[in-house]
């Protein structure tokens, strides 16, 4: 006997369990499909949401509109499961070339809102600093090991340990079939396995591979994120996540030795104290050519949804989307036209 939900979701990274929370929230009936084993690009992330981004320091993307909501909800997250989720760091900018300090000055008298000056004086025991320092404010950072598991905790009955094999989908009159389960719609939001997705594959998806070491750093402060070529993000105890790199062409998803090597020549170069690798890290984003995420339902077949590419904004970017997704299926509510998969249904058709 089949038993019935009417959501299935594939995936229980960042995207996969917003989805579940909210669902959760509505009471409306669901299952969620992971394997555990698969990587995950969510459990090697840095968990930095920070509204400014590249070498000329300019907004994020919708960033006065996801960030205080992601705040909200990573906050009410955090109030439901009882541990700490979000803390507020501020990155402390370390000046990496005189270009970018001169870029980060122009920035503080031209539509600024997230940039400011801080005293120089309070890194230079733990930095090198012959450029000067800086600072951006309202940035977070979610621990988002702590954020997976706590998810995995919230689902109980509803979660499935198993391997999703497109074979094992069968489309219905009224919705989708999955071994024992029925459902009125399937969302995916299961990373860069979408682009194996026969439903969704032509979406253009442009996957890229991060890396980041775990390094001990006992006598850094743990209250800021430190940013100069390289990100350095409290990790916990005295660990630090550092990295990232962002490849588009890679040639193994396997950890490199290049990157390793450039991380320490990095850290040689600006950190004034000892420290130690402990880990090395890889995972590779669902990230496209636009650097705007996947979100919709199958322009022929309806009972199909994607929640996708948000790229490396995701901690930002997923809360918000994740129920616009919902908000457009249950309410009939518009998808922001910049997210949505109808910029791609000439492709999907």
């Amino acid at each position: 006997m089949q038993e019935k939900v009417k959501y299935i979701i594939v995936g229980q990274g960042l995207v996969g369990t917003w989805m579940s929370y909210y669902l959760q929230n509505k009471g409306l009936s669901y299952k969620i499909i992971n394997h555990s084993q698969r990587p995950s690009a969510t459990s090697v992330a840095s968990g930095v949401m920070n509204p400014v981004t590249g070498r000329r320091m300019v907004q994020t993307w919708m960033i006065e509109t996801v960030l205080p909501f992601a705040v909200d909800a990573y906050t009410s997250f955090q109030e439901k499961v009882g541990v700490p989720i979000i803390k507020k760091a501020a990155v402390a900018l370390i000046h990496p070339s005189l270009q970018m300090k001169e870029s980060f000055d122009y920035r503080l008298s031209h539509d600024n809102v997230y940039l400011q000056k801080n005293d120089s004086a309070l890194w230079k025991s733990f930095f090198n600093t012959p450029f000067g320092t800086g600072e951006i404010d309202s940035c977070y950072w979610i621990d988002l090991i702590q954020f997976l598991a706590s998810g995995r905790e919230l689902l109980n009955e509803n979660y499935i340990e198993d391997e999703f094999e497109i074979k094992d989908l069968k489309l219905v009159d009224d919705g989708i079939e999955w071994k024992n389960i029925s459902a009125e719609k399937i969302i995916f939001c299961d990373g860069v396995h979408s682009m194996q997705n026969p439903y969704f594959k032509a979406l253009p998806f442009a996957p890229n591979k991060g890396e980041a070491l775990i390094v001990a750093i006992e006598d850094l402060p743990a209250e800021n994120i430190y940013k100069n070529n390289i990100a350095i993000v409290p990790w916990k105890d005295n660990l630090f996540w550092v990295g990232s790199s962002f490849e588009w062409n890679y040639d193994s998803t396997n950890p490199s030795i290049a990157f390793k090597e450039k991380m320490i020549a990095s850290l040689d170069s600006i950190l004034k104290l000892p420290y130690q690798v402990v880990d090395h890290l890889v995972g590779i984003r669902p990230a496209n050519t636009e650097r705007r995420p996947f979100v919709g339902l199958h322009p022929t077949h309806p009972q199909l949804a994607i929640c996708n590419g948000m790229g490396t904004k995701g901690c930002s970017l997923a809360p918000y989307f994740v129920l616009q997704l919902l908000n457009h299926i249950e309410l009939g509510t518009e998808i922001k036209k910049e997210a949505s998969i109808e910029r791609f249904y000439h492709l999907l058709q």
